[in-house]
């Protein structure tokens, strides 16, 4: 029997921590942790499992530091830093030891040093802020470390920011950018093999492109396919939303890559869907299926750990709706998903983080 706990954020005042069997296919909630108002997004410190990083998705919003206890409980915060804007839609630790926090509404962020193995924030971090577009605000979505820089998908500009450390640990500046098609909302990405693959919310697009020399290369897409499913109901409005990249196994040796829809307009009765895509040996993608969930606005996902490196699971909740939080197998080589347990205890789930076993 091998059992799996997942921590999950959400528009709450707590996190949760789920128990999945993977032998009995059953998914159970154990406990709800409290912690500041709004942690959408929560993220494992890079090499210590017992540090989870939870942001404070309001106006004045906030970065708070936890320690993980049995069963997935949550002891703390053990320190909070203001985010220097409003908010905040994503944080993540870095190998270097410190924090990248993107404040969404006001088109800056923070790269923050941190003490004590990663537990305490340094309160003198300079906020970052990113050029707005004409007429326009900037949106940063995300933070991606790529070696000595981070990348940053604005959803308002239509960039990837490129961001270099310049001296101290806290002096971090733009270095250059990435421009992406007008109107078409760059949002998550991620680097695989060299190549850069990005969702666009607003033109609801998977990019696949060779990533660009820094610090103002480009380079031309591989592929730029919709995310959006071949029937909808009139009156759908898309926005996609979150990335995944299937880790490297002699179980999955075949990679793909998987992207969330979001039906923000009227809804499908067979639910969202999650995109699986094949990636080819050129870096392009290629859709493999659309997959219905019976979710409402899949918002966070994400795919399992374990010691061999398998990722033979994946979870996904939606942002509205009541379906709760589903558990799916990837079958077929990876090229299917297959729902083996759901939980509706808390009807509304936005990100995941599966605790090493």
């Amino acid at each position: 029997m091998v059992n799996f706990t997942i921590l999950a954020g959400g528009y709450t005042a707590f996190v949760a921590s789920y128990l999945f069997n993977s032998d009995a296919s059953t998914l159970s909630l154990l406990n709800q942790s409290p912690t500041g108002e709004n942690p959408s997004w929560i993220s494992l410190h890079p090499f210590d499992p017992s540090i989870v990083y939870a942001v404070n998705e309001n106006d004045n919003g906030a970065l708070q530091s936890y320690m993980v206890g049995p069963e997935g409980a949550l002891a703390g915060p053990v320190d909070t830093i203001e985010t220097g804007g409003g908010a905040p839609a994503f944080a993540a630790g870095l190998t270097t030891g410190q924090v990248a926090v993107m404040n969404y509404n006001s088109g800056n962020g923070k790269i923050v040093p941190t003490t004590n193995g990663g537990l305490l924030f340094d309160k003198t971090a300079p906020l970052i802020t990113f050029p707005p577009p004409a007429g326009g605000v900037s949106h940063p979505h995300m933070a991606i470390q790529n070696g000595a820089e981070v990348l940053v998908p604005d959803l308002g500009g239509d960039k990837v920011w490129r961001l270099i450390q310049n001296g101290t640990a806290s002096e971090w500046g733009i270095q250059g950018l990435i421009e992406q098609p007008s109107g078409s909302g760059p949002r998550h990405g991620l680097i695989r093999d060299g190549y850069f693959y990005l969702v666009h919310e607003l033109a609801s697009t998977l990019t696949a492109q060779v990533l660009p020399m820094a610090p103002n290369g480009t380079t031309a897409f591989l592929s730029d396919d919709s995310t959006i499913p071949s029937t909808y109901p009139n009156g759908s409005a898309f926005a996609a939303a979150e990335i995944l990249v299937s880790p490297p196994s002699s179980a999955f040796p075949s990679p793909y890559i998987y992207t969330s829809n979001r039906n923000t307009g009227t809804l499908d009765p067979r639910g969202d869907t999650i995109v699986i895509w094949a990636v080819q040996p050129d870096g392009s993608v290629q859709q493999v299926k659309q997959v219905y969930t019976g979710l409402d606005q899949i918002r966070g996902m994400m795919i399992s750990t374990s010691a061999d490196g398998t990722g033979e699971y994946i979870i996904a909740a939606g942002y509205a709706g009541t379906a709760g939080v589903q558990v799916y197998r990837r079958v077929s080589g990876g090229a299917d998903l297959q729902l083996v347990a759901t939980n509706t205890d808390i009807p509304t789930r936005t990100s995941f983080i599966w605790l090493p076993l």
